[in-house]
């Protein structure tokens, strides 16, 4: 009780509404779900918090943040994510609060990731940070809204860097409910239905459920692999935004990445996970071509952590290497906090390193 959701590939949620597809992400308050929405037709992004009471209080804040946001910005042209609904769901550990978002691409990480940590070309950088800007004036100057957790994991592309990986793009099947524990690939179905005009014979019929009862247990096989694959790979953010990828401990991310800049001189495949990473993007030469076509157009996400500037909630606020000197020194903060994380993120994109690495030493922890 007051954990997690246990949910399953070809869930339903809102009176069948919305059906899991694959899993997004996850953090210490919730879980992230792709999903269908059958009454709209398009891939939503399905965050589900754990139904603690104080984390229940925590989404109530996130949502009255999100509406203020999706209000003021009726045209989508200020740069951050849409919150197209929100409700309660009932399960065996208590009532989770769920919300609805728009699904977006890969986050900013995933986009260093592709340059080898190498660095983002500048005139990429400035275009992805005049996204960023966009965002942060909206929130600051017309909202009154501090993100408090500005890092490359929450600032989102709307698109993959790799369109073989994008459902919307990728004509991956869909799980569509048809019954109770049954799920159906519905574009393996209507595929096959349509080419035989509808006139089939009972035995075609039998054949094609056959083959979308195979083409679904085949997304849910892999989801359990790469779910296994995940969990050896612990994501220990503060949270997971709306559609975070799984990362590795950020300290850990970051560790590796002299190691794979030498690595990738001759790209040399390095052992364990950031070796599996990079053999799922290609070779050296597919990602650079992947990064020279990507759409740069971003959203800030995750709204978690954030306040307003004259309703603070707590003083321990930002992802350490992200910080800024007056909250390290547990002085006042405001507006100009996510500045500093913003010129960050800027340093890392153009470099693929971090700008500050704290670590812990024989007197002092990695806070200090």
């Amino acid at each position: 009780r007051g954990g997690y959701h246990a949910v399953r590939i070809g869930d339903t949620f809102r009176n069948g509404c919305y059906v899991v597809q694959s899993k997004l992400g996850w953090g210490h308050f919730s879980t992230v779900w792709l999903a269908w929405d059958t009454l709209r037709s398009r891939y939503v992004a399905l965050k589900i918090q754990k139904s603690a009471q104080h984390y229940t209080e925590a989404a109530m804040d996130e949502i009255k943040i999100l509406k203020l946001i999706a209000e003021g910005d009726r045209e989508d042209k200020k740069c951050v994510v849409k919150l197209l609904d929100h409700f309660k769901h009932s399960g065996p550990n208590g009532q989770h609060m769920c919300m609805v978002f728009e699904y977006l691409g890969d986050n900013l990480l995933t986009l260093i990731q592709y340059s080898d940590y190498r660095g983002v070309p500048l005139h990429m950088v400035k275009e992805i940070c005049r996204h960023i800007l966009v965002g942060l004036d909206y929130l600051h100057s017309e909202l009154s809204i501090i993100h408090t957790d500005l890092k490359p994991e929450n600032v989102l592309l709307l698109s993959m860097i790799d369109p073989s990986r994008d459902p919307t793009k990728s004509g991956a099947s869909l799980i569509l409910p048809t019954g109770k524990n049954k799920v159906v690939s519905e574009t393996v179905v209507s595929k096959e239905i349509k080419s035989s005009n509808g006139d089939l014979t009972r035995n075609q019929k039998k054949k094609i459920r056959k083959k979308a009862k195979k083409a679904a247990q085949g997304c849910v096989g892999k989801e359990v692999s790469e779910e296994n694959e995940r969990d050896s790979n612990i994501n220990d953010m503060e949270d997971t935004n709306a559609n975070a990828k799984p990362n590795e401990n950020l300290g850990e991310e970051r560790a590796h990445r002299a190691l794979v800049k030498d690595e990738t001189k001759s790209d040399g495949i390095n052992n364990g996970n950031q070796g599996k990473e990079r053999r799922r993007r290609g070779s050296h030469a597919t990602r650079k071509k992947l990064l020279a076509e990507v759409d740069l157009k971003c959203k800030l996400v995750d709204f978690g952590n954030a306040c307003w500037t004259y309703k603070k909630f707590t003083n321990d606020i930002q992802t350490r290497q992200y910080r800024c000197p007056e909250v390290i020194l547990g002085s006042k903060y405001s507006t100009s906090a996510d500045l500093w994380s913003f010129a960050c993120i800027c340093f890392e994109l153009a470099t693929g390193d971090v700008l500050f690495d704290p670590h812990s030493g024989e007197n002092y922890d990695r806070d200090e």
